[in-house]
């Protein structure tokens, strides 16, 4: 009897996790430049490949921002290719030993950083996350399954397909990184049972999906459900500052989960803010949709139920809404933000602090725009992605989140009595 194709790969993935968790850090880094200078020379096969993925994906329908996460230029392309290159400058956390105490009877106990063994990664249409999850999770020592939609999937194979070039060079096994051959949800549904060698899944894409992995795995899941990011405009705000973080927020990339959703203003400066906002959108061509108090600040505000606040746009749309106070704007932060990324522009120090105490989001911001609320941007090379549960990670997840603690117990013959 033949073993079913979602055991083979993750049987072969887990065989291949301990090929590579001992590696040492020069080695591994060797390994990623050649990943990267892999991308570089096959640039002109992935982008034919994108263009047709491209070319479908617009006969079938896809939305303005699942085409923009799908495409690739040469620039684009040169931004993975510097990403992986970005994770060989982040220092490895694999093996590295932390403090923690020395018992009374002399034994040393150590904290130990260790790869997770084999991550399966779920995502839909963007085709840098093969990159990004394959050098993350190779640096962190782990074996990665990539199971890509259907609109990115030659994109992500042609990227595959480079960085195995680079591990055959290395003489190392090419299910390091595997790309799941069909996008078809019935494999899916039996990978997500394989927990005997799958260490830990994280779905990238619509709430949909994010809903269907958790409902379905056998195996760990980070959850990101969304990306509901508001800007409070404090009654303390420098107003220009406000501006250009507004437009930066909303407009610099609309499809992404860190663009601005949703934006609240103190009473005290709406009279003076809006206007300006209202102005600026206008020429962006933002759609708004607003509270009444609001709405007679823009030409063709769309007044929508206080219920109806919340919404992930992804396009050139914003929520508005006019607060009267500082509590007010922190209630509705709770109740319509999805705990991804909330901003503050205030000068005064004691309110910016109370609002990153109490706003409970993976990242809480203060006068610099929502669209840094990213790995690469916050340090941490490529991101596999953010966090929204609260459990082993929380927000932008990195190198050292792809790793796990072990104890280490040194003794001299010590015995317990």
């Amino acid at each position: 009897m033949s073993t079913p194709l979602a055991e083979q790969i993750s049987q072969r993935a887990a065989v291949a996790a301990r090929a590579i968790a001992t590696l040492s850090e020069a080695d591994k880094n060797t390994v990623l430049q050649r990943m990267a200078d892999a991308i570089r020379a096959n640039q002109t096969t992935i982008l034919e490949v994108n263009e047709r993925d491209m070319s479908a994906g617009r006969d079938k329908g896809l939305s303005d921002a699942m085409l923009d996460r799908l495409k690739l230029d040469p620039e684009r392309l040169e931004g993975i290719a510097s990403a992986i290159e970005e994770i060989i400058a982040l220092p490895d956390p694999v093996g590295e030993r932390l403090p923690f105490t020395t018992r009374p009877n002399g034994m040393v106990v150590e904290k130990m950083r260790i790869p997770l063994g084999v991550i399966c990664m779920i995502y839909e249409a963007r085709p840098n996350v093969t990159a990004d999850a394959g050098a993350l999770c190779f640096k962190s020592g782990n074996a990665v399954i990539l199971r890509c939609g259907r609109e990115a999937i030659e994109t992500s194979k042609a990227i595959a397909a480079a960085l195995h070039q680079a591990l055959r060079e290395s003489n190392l096994p090419e299910d390091v990184i595997t790309v799941v051959p069909t996008p078809d949800r019935d494999l899916l549904l039996e990978l997500l049972q394989q927990d005997q060698n799958i260490d830990l899944v994280i779905p990238r894409g619509g709430e949909g999906l994010i809903h269907f992995v958790s409902d379905n795995s056998k195996i760990p899941v980070i959850q990101h459900y969304k990306g509901v990011c508001h800007l409070y405009v404090d009654k303390d705000a420098d107003l220009d500052k406000a501006l250009a973080l507004l437009l930066n927020g909303k407009t610099q990339r609309t499809g992404v989960c860190n663009a601005l959703e949703g934006l609240l203003v103190h009473q005290a400066v709406a009279a003076k803010f809006l206007p300006m906002a209202a102005a600026a959108l206008a020429e962006k061509q933002v759609v708004i949709h607003s509270d009444q108090a609001s709405a007679n600040y823009f030409a063709d505000a769309d007044v929508i139920a206080d219920d109806a606040f919340g919404q992930e746009y992804l396009a050139l749309e914003l929520a508005v809404r006019t607060v009267p106070d500082f509590a007010a704007a922190i209630e509705h932060i709770q109740q319509f933000g999805s705990g991804h990324t909330e901003v503050i522009v205030t000068e005064n120090q004691d309110t910016a602090e109370q609002f990153i105490r109490t706003v409970d989001s993976a990242v809480t911001m203060h006068n610099t725009s929502s669209r840094f609320s990213d790995g690469g941007q916050l340090g941490l090379g490529a991101e596999i992605g953010i966090s929204t549960s609260k459990l082993h990670a929380y927000g932008p997840m990195g190198l050292q989140s792809l790793t796990t603690e072990k104890f280490v117990v040194t003794g001299t013959g010590q015995i317990r009595e």
